[in-house]
Formats: C-alpha cells, sequence, structure tokens
C-alpha cells in the first residue's frame, strides 16, 4: 500500500504525461484510491471513511501543489456526498464491491429526457466532466419535476452506458480530462437518479455539512495548492535568477521582495479563514446541529475569496518576473492557467460575493443553488 508522500513523488515523475494526455489515467486513479481519496466520503456505513472537510481539504492542497490537474480529478473525491441522496438500498448496490468509488459528473447543460414507468430515457451531451476517463459511475444532468421542487436531477451511469468525447483544449487545468459525455438513448431507473444537494438518506456528520459548499471548498484549495507552488518557485528562483541586461538577481531588487512576502501574506491570511470556517461547521454538525444560513454564506464566500486570491497571487508572481514568464516553458506560465480555473467556475464566481452578501443581511441569496 503506497503512502501519501510516495504517491506524490510519483505524480511529479508523472504530471508532464499527464498534461500532454489531457487526462488522469485509471492506473493514477487507483494510487489515489490506495490513499483513501475515493473513500473520504463514502459513508461509514459501507466501509467508508469519511473525513472531516478540513482534512480532506488539505489533502488536495497538498496534491494541487505537486499539479493542479490531478489536485482538481482528486478533489470529486468529495462527490459521494451527492450520491448521498440516493435511495439507501441504490448506495448498498453502488458500494457493494468496496468503498472506493470515484464519480465524474458532466452536469451541464441540463438535457431533457423522457419519462418511462421504471425512470427515465436519458440522450444528449454534456459538458466539464472532469475525471471522466478514470470514474467508476458518471453523473449526467437532467430536469427536475414537482418531485424535486424543480431542481435539476442527476442521472447515474455505468461507464460502460457512455461515450467519452476527448475534446478538452484548455490553457488551465489541461490533465483534469473534463471531457464531454454522451448518451445514446439509455433507461435510468428512477432510484438511480438524485438531487444534486438534496437531503441525504444516509445520517452520518458529513452529509450535514453543507453540500454546495464543500463543493466549492475542493474546487478553491486546488488554486490554494497552485499558488503555493508558485510561491516555492518564486522563492527560489529570486535567490538565483540574474536577467540578460546584468541586472541585480531577483532577490536583490526590494520590489520582488515585498510583492513576494505581500503574495506570502495574502494567501495565508486566506488560507486561514477558509480553513477556521470549515473547523467551525464541522463542530457544528458533528454536535448534531445544521449549519446556519449565515455559516453557509461564510463558507461559499471563503471559497471564492481563497481562489481569487490563490490566482491573484500567481499573477502578481509572474509580473514581477521579467521576461522570463513569456516562454511558454517558464514554470510560472501552466501555473497561471491553472490558478484562473479556480476563479472562473460557478461556484466561486464574482456572483457569490452578491449573494454572500445579501445573506449576511438577511435577505434571500441573489444566486440559484446558494445553498
Amino acid at each position: 500500500m503506497a503512502t501519501f508522500d510516495e504517491v506524490l513523488s510519483e505524480l511529479a515523475e508523472r504530471r508532464e504525461q499527464f498534461q500532454q494526455q489531457r487526462y488522469v489515467p485509471r492506473d493514477f486513479i487507483a494510487r489515489l484510491k490506495e490513499i483513501g481519496i475515493y473513500r473520504s466520503a463514502t459513508p461509514a456505513k459501507f466501509g467508508g471513511e469519511p473525513l472531516p472537510p478540513a482534512e480532506f481539504l488539505d489533502r488536495i492542497e497538498r496534491i494541487s501543489a505537486v499539479d493542479g490537474s490531478t489536485g482538481w480529478v482528486a478533489s470529486f473525491g468529495s462527490a459521494l456526498v451527492y450520491l448521498a441522496a440516493l435511495p439507501v438500498e441504490t448506495q448498498a448496490e453502488l458500494y457493494k464491491d468496496g468503498p472506493d468509488v470515484a464519480f465524474a459528473g458532466g452536469l451541464f447543460p441540463i438535457q431533457p429526457v423522457t419519462p418511462t414507468d421504471r425512470g427515465f430515457r436519458v440522450d444528449g451531451r454534456w459538458k466539464f466532466a472532469s475525471g471522466s476517463m478514470g470514474a467508476d459511475v458518471l453523473g449526467v444532468g437532467i430536469p427536475g419535476d414537482e418531485s424535486t421542487a424543480g431542481k435539476p436531477r442527476t442521472a447515474v451511469l455505468r461507464p460502460d452506458q457512455v461515450e467519452i468525447i476527448q475534446e478538452w483544449d484548455v490553457v488551465g487545468m489541461r490533465g483534469t480530462g473534463s471531457f464531454d459525455l454522451v448518451v445514446h438513448d439509455v433507461e435510468v431507473p428512477r432510484e438511480w437518479t438524485f438531487i444534486r444537494g438534496g437531503e441525504p438518506t444516509i445520517d452520518e456528520p458529513l452529509y450535514r455539512y453543507p453540500t454546495i459548499a464543500y463543493a466549492s471548498q475542493v474546487l478553491a484549495v486546488v488554486g490554494a495548492g497552485v499558488a503555493r507552488a508558485a510561491l516555492d518557485y518564486a522563492r527560489e528562483a529570486g535567490a538565483g535568477y540574474k536577467g540578460v541586461t546584468g541586472a541585480p538577481k531577483l532577490a536583490d531588487r526590494a520590489y520582488y521582495r515585498t510583492a513576494v512576502a505581500t503574495a506570502e501574506a495574502a494567501l495565508r491570511s486566506a488560507r486561514a479563514w477558509f480553513y477556521e470556517l470549515s473547523h467551525e461547521v464541522w463542530e457544528t454538525v458533528v454536535a448534531g446541529d445544521d449549519a446556519s444560513d449565515e455559516q453557509n454564506a461564510q463558507l461559499r464566500l471563503a471559497s471564492a475569496h481563497l481562489a481569487k486570491t490563490s490566482s491573484d497571487v500567481v499573477s502578481q508572481l509572474v509580473e514581477i518576473s521579467g521576461t522570463a514568464p513569456i516562454y511558454t516553458t517558464h514554470p510560472l506560465r501552466p501555473l497561471q492557467g491553472d490558478a484562473l480555473v479556480p476563479k472562473q467556475h460557478a461556484f466561486l464566481g464574482p456572483a457569490i460575493y452578491d449573494a454572500a452578501g445579501a445573506v449576511l443581511m438577511g435577505q434571500p441569496a441573489t444566486t440559484p443553488g446558494f445553498r
């Protein structure tokens, strides 16, 4: 059984391969399973070892500091909290071969379905299925109905029921394999569908933690790992890099030292608030209480803030590094692209600040699915 550090060492050796092929392969997903990533949100009832969110987030951050794409894919080890809304009998079938289940979803755009006596006939194409090449089960977004109060469902399918279209040409998180999913006229039983963020059928503390907020956190912390990698590089490069003009090395320039120190302070401050809130909300749900609307809003706000801060940190380091980062081979170049992706995600974008601000002032959230 591999240790966490052994898997990180292997990742450092293979990350270029993942970038070139544009996905994390199934054999490395198996390595992540060995260190518990894909049982960390599986119900204990079915052999899982659910982690407190802050512990899982720390692991994803450490993976992301080695490779953001792999951290992004690993972050969906938390997505089994969604599947806790499936009927208990369905979950028993899902985990019958063991608790280490990798789930990937292409949830948008929501595609129409035809109701049947057993469930829904699904047909269509969905985007952004991160980690799809190594997934054990796949989800696609379908409309809700009266029984879901209009909230969309996710239909769960086996890989052999789905065609993966490897369309993914991006500047950030290139190795995530966020490909398109195509389903051709497959009937999905109703019991294999769930409402994302719906009421769990398993009563364990992790499933009382705010689901959508957790989904936001696991993405935001990837950006923090990428920013840490950029800061570590900037400190190392500053001590040795000299420009072609004969100017002093970067570490001898006041503006460079000041910017690195400012970036370090900004990242550590955003992380501290982010993790502090996670611990606070976890203590609330472990005590048997529901997280309040304000706690949910704080988690969403701290996640958006961390994602933006992480991206800003990397961009600032590029700005102070002279002409070197204009080369495509410069280490900061891919980190800048990776750090941009969490900030641009719908869960972490500018609208979250407005929604969180509204809740903190006693108003309804201004963004659908805020909780």
